[in-house]
C-alpha cells in the first residue's frame, strides 16, 4: 500500500515538472518581449532552409546579381566588338579618291566606226545622230577628227540645266524634263576637226537618212566640281562698261590678275561676240587699242571677236565674256575647261 503512494506521487511530480518547463520558458519569452526585444531577434539563429531566418531570401539577391552581370558582360561585348571594329583609313579614301580624280584626268584616246541613229531628241525626229560621249556628269574636253559619208553637223551639250534655265538657247531633251544646252557647229564639210567642252559629243545630219562616222577623239573628263571647269546657264546683263550702256554682257570669267587660258564651248539665243580683257593697264598703254573700263579709273584692253549663236573657241586673257550691242538679254549656256 505504501509503495502504491509513493509511485503516484513520483508520477505527480514528474508530470508537474514537464508543465512547469514549457510554462517558463513561454514566461521567459514573454518577459524578453515585454523589454523591447522582437521577435526575430529571438529567432536569430533558427535556420530557414539553406539560410538563417533573419537573412534575406537569396533568390532575391541571386536575380540582382544576374542581373549586374549580364550589364556588364554587354558592356564587355560592347568594347570588344569596338576594339576590333576595322577603323577609318582617312588616308587611304584620300588616296583613292585623288586616284580617282588623276584617272578621270588622264587623256583616252577612242576611235571607229559609227552608223548614225534616229535622233531620240524632242523636235529631232527626223534627224540622225551618231553619239561619239554619251552624256556624262563631267565635262569632257578634246579633239575629234572625222570623216563621214555626207555633211555633217558637231553637236555638244551642256547640262543638265537647272530648272528655269532654258530661256532661248537650243535646247535638247528626249522627256522634255531633263534639259541639255545644245551647241550646234555647221561646218557645211564632211570630214574635219573639232577642240570642244560638253558633258556629250555626236555628230548630226538633219537628215532622215542614216550616214556613217570614223572617227578619232582625244579627251579628258574634268569633273564639275573641279577648279578648271566652269559650266552653266546664265541671262545677260546690262554692260556696265563706259560707252557700252545699251549693250549686253554676259560675264562667263570675272576679271583677274592672273590670265585664264582654256576653250569655250557655248549656245546662245542669239549670235552673239565674244569678249576677252586684258589688264588691267594704265590708260598710257592703250594707245592705239580698244578699250574697256568700267569706272573710267581702271582700264582692260578689249579684245571683240564677232561670232555665231554657238559654237566652240580658245581664248586666254583676264576675263572672259559673251556680248551684244543689243539692249535686250540673251542667255547662253556653256562649258569652260581651263588650261591654266
Amino acid at each position: 500500500m505504501t509503495k502504491t503512494i509513493l509511485a503516484i506521487f513520483a508520477v505527480a511530480v514528474l508530470f508537474t515538472g514537464t508543465i512547469a518547463g514549457p510554462a517558463g520558458f513561454i514566461q521567459s519569452a514573454d518577459a524578453l518581449k515585454s523589454k523591447g526585444t522582437s521577435a526575430s531577434s529571438i529567432n536569430s539563429n533558427k535556420v530557414c532552409g539553406d539560410r538563417l531566418c533573419s537573412e534575406p531570401p537569396t533568390e532575391a539577391k541571386t536575380e540582382t546579381k544576374k542581373k549586374e552581370e549580364v550589364k556588364t558582360e554587354k558592356k564587355t561585348e560592347s568594347a570588344e566588338k569596338a576594339k576590333d571594329a576595322p577603323k577609318k583609313d582617312m588616308k587611304s579614301e584620300t588616296m583613292e579618291a585623288a586616284k580617282t580624280a588623276a584617272t578621270l584626268k588622264a587623256p583616252k584616246t577612242m576611235s571607229g566606226v559609227l552608223t548614225s541613229i534616229q535622233d531620240p531628241g524632242q523636235g529631232h525626229e527626223t534627224h540622225q545622230l551618231a553619239i561619239i560621249l554619251p552624256p556624262s556628269e563631267n565635262v569632257y574636253k578634246g579633239h575629234l577628227t572625222y570623216t563621214a559619208s555626207e555633211n555633217v553637223q558637231l553637236v555638244a551639250l551642256h547640262g543638265p540645266l537647272k530648272k528655269g534655265m532654258d530661256k532661248g538657247q537650243a535646247i535638247w531633251t528626249t522627256d522634255g524634263k531633263t534639259k541639255f544646252g545644245l551647241t550646234f557647229v555647221d561646218k557645211e564639210t564632211s570630214a574635219g576637226t573639232w577642240q570642244f567642252t560638253g558633258n556629250a559629243i555626236a555628230v548630226h545630219t538633219k537628215n532622215s537618212e542614216p550616214f556613217t562616222v570614223t572617227y578619232s577623239v582625244s579627251y579628258t573628263e574634268q569633273p564639275t566640281d573641279g577648279q578648271k571647269v566652269y559650266r552653266g546657264t546664265m541671262t545677260s546683263e546690262q554692260d556696265p562698261g563706259v560707252g557700252h550702256e545699251s549693250h549686253q554682257l554676259a560675264v562667263l570669267l570675272a576679271p583677274r590678275d592672273k590670265a585664264y587660258s582654256g576653250q569655250l564651248t557655248y549656245d546662245a539665243s542669239e549670235p552673239v561676240q565674244l569678249v576677252t580683257l586684258i589688264g588691267p593697264m594704265s590708260k598710257g598703254e592703250l594707245v592705239g587699242m580698244p578699250s574697256w573700263t568700267p569706272d573710267g579709273e581702271t582700264y582692260f584692253g578689249l579684245i571683240l571677236v564677232p561670232t555665231k549663236a554657238a559654237g566652240t573657241t580658245s581664248f586666254s586673257g583676264n576675263a572672259l565674256a559673251l556680248h551684244t550691242m543689243n539692249s535686250d538679254p540673251f542667255t547662253v549656256s556653256y562649258s569652260i575647261v581651263l588650261t591654266k
